[in-house]
């Protein structure tokens, strides 16, 4: 099936009654910052927590300035402006609506920290307006979308990086090294797990829209709802319209690792998932317990659990192999051999940091990932990048396969080049979502 009839099955499958709209309006060339000393202009999109961080990291680096915070939520803008003031000595423009920030021929960057159902859509106007992306995981809210970031991000030649930054941190890298190397002989399984509690959200209610909070924006291509007080800040996490659970929060953090160690550069072709929303009484969608595994067309397969209710606080992975298995987590990883489980070759992130540590990053004063992010979009290489969109839509789409198995309540069957569900349509409905006018993300980027 080639590209076109992909793309027009998928529109038939998901795209229901809405149109997809016709590429952005504001297209133009993007300027090269080859120069060290040449300052690079960064908005960031979405300022409450991890949005924070990104501003920070970019405020700290020399010869980057950050011009713009954006946010629906107006009474988070003063003291966000105030905080990177503090950092640059510099004041941000303050923005509501991320139309304007794409339209800003000022902005050279645009980094995403908002909620996942907005990712792709500011990541698609971002690069039809010829700016330079870094977005967070997931990088998309289904599958569908996040193939649309990677057709426009090579059509209008942006350096796009996914926010997966275990690819930037010197013990995973060192991991990598140690597992494509052999010394596990030949990996077979990768376990990932997220164990961490979450409390109710309990029951919502309808209450007017917050002074200050432009709803109808934060929507965007979700179906419109009225304003209920417990679907806002964070726990937009877990509702479908607007989140993808605890899989798709932090699981692509993780897939990425799996799929990096097995050197997959495909979808798994067979998926399961099963588990459930379990003790509390509240209005939350996503499980709070899900166990998925994923099988690859050469049999070699990646499980993801998560919990959220009380449990051992364990976030890390196991890489199985035909000589020996290693366990990752808590910035080190240690191997082990043999019937008696006897320990081979461990290392820190410590010991790591030195010989691993990414090209271009000493003295930047930022974070290793975004001041890799920083290096490429000044050499305008997208191969420097340690994890570019391609590599954050493959690892995300293995979230996003996890959760439709799951809702489903059934195995599903993928093909890796068409991507979509063979032989189910409740299932291949899921790839895609309908789009609310006029947020809506164009079949042709």
């Amino acid at each position: 099936m080639d590209s076109m009839d992909r793309r027009n099955f998928l529109r038939k499958a998901g795209a229901g009654a809405v149109g997809l709209a016709a590429a952005g309006p504001w297209i133009k060339e993007g300027l090269s910052k080859n120069s060290p000393n040449e300052t690079i202009n960064v908005a960031v999109m979405g300022i409450r927590s991890r949005g924070g961080a990104h501003a920070e990291q970019f405020a700290k680096m020399p010869n980057v300035k950050v011009v713009t915070l954006c946010d629906i939520d107006k009474r988070l803008l003063p003291k966000a402006v105030a905080d990177v003031e503090k950092v640059q000595g510099t004041k941000p423009k303050a923005e509501v609506d991320i139309r304007k920030v794409v339209e800003d021929k000022n902005v050279d960057v645009l980094s995403i920290a908002s909620c996942n159902h907005w990712h792709a859509l500011a990541s698609i106007w971002a690069c039809q307006n010829g700016k330079d992306v870094y977005v967070e995981k997931p990088v998309s809210h289904n599958i569908w979308e996040g193939r649309k970031i990677v057709e426009a991000a090579r059509k209008y030649k942006r350096i796009v990086q996914s926010g997966n930054q275990n690819r930037s941190g010197a013990v995973v890298r060192s991991a990598m090294d140690f597992i494509h190397q052999g010394k596990l002989g030949e990996v077979y399984m990768v376990k990932c797990a997220i164990y961490r509690s979450r409390n109710s959200i309990g029951r919502g209610k309808v209450t007017a829209i917050p002074e200050g909070v432009d709803f109808n924006l934060w929507l965007g291509s979700a179906p419109w709802r009225s304003f209920i007080d417990n679907r806002f800040h964070y726990n937009w996490h877990w509702y479908w319209d607007t989140g993808n659970g605890e899989t798709g929060n932090n699981g692509p953090h993780y897939t990425d690792m799996a799929r990096w160690a097995l050197q997959k550069y495909e979808h798994p072709r067979k998926i399961q998932s099963i588990g459930g929303y379990y003790q509390w009484d509240c209005d939350q969608e996503t499980p709070n317990t899900q166990m998925s595994v994923m099988e690859y067309a050469d049999g070699k397969i990646v499980q993801l659990e998560v919990r959220g209710l009380f449990t051992t606080k364990e976030i890390g992975m196991q890489f199985y192999g035909t000589e020996g298995w290693m366990k990752l987590g808590g910035g080190k990883w240690e191997t082990f051999y043999g019937r008696k489980n006897e320990p081979g070759p461990s290392m820190s992130d410590s010991q790591a940091a030195e010989k691993y540590q990414p090209l271009n990053t000493r003295g930047t004063g930022g974070g290793p990932h975004f001041a890799n992010f920083i290096s490429a979009v000044r050499s305008r290489n997208r191969k420097e990048l340690t994890s570019d969109i391609t590599e954050g839509h493959l690892s995300t789409s293995m979230c996003h396969l996890c959760n439709i198995a799951y809702r489903v309540g059934r195995t599903i069957y993928f093909d890796s080049e068409s991507e979509i569900v063979t032989g189910d349509e409740e299932a291949q409905r899921l790839v895609v979502r309908d789009y609310r006018v006029p947020f809506v993300v164009p079949g042709q980027v």
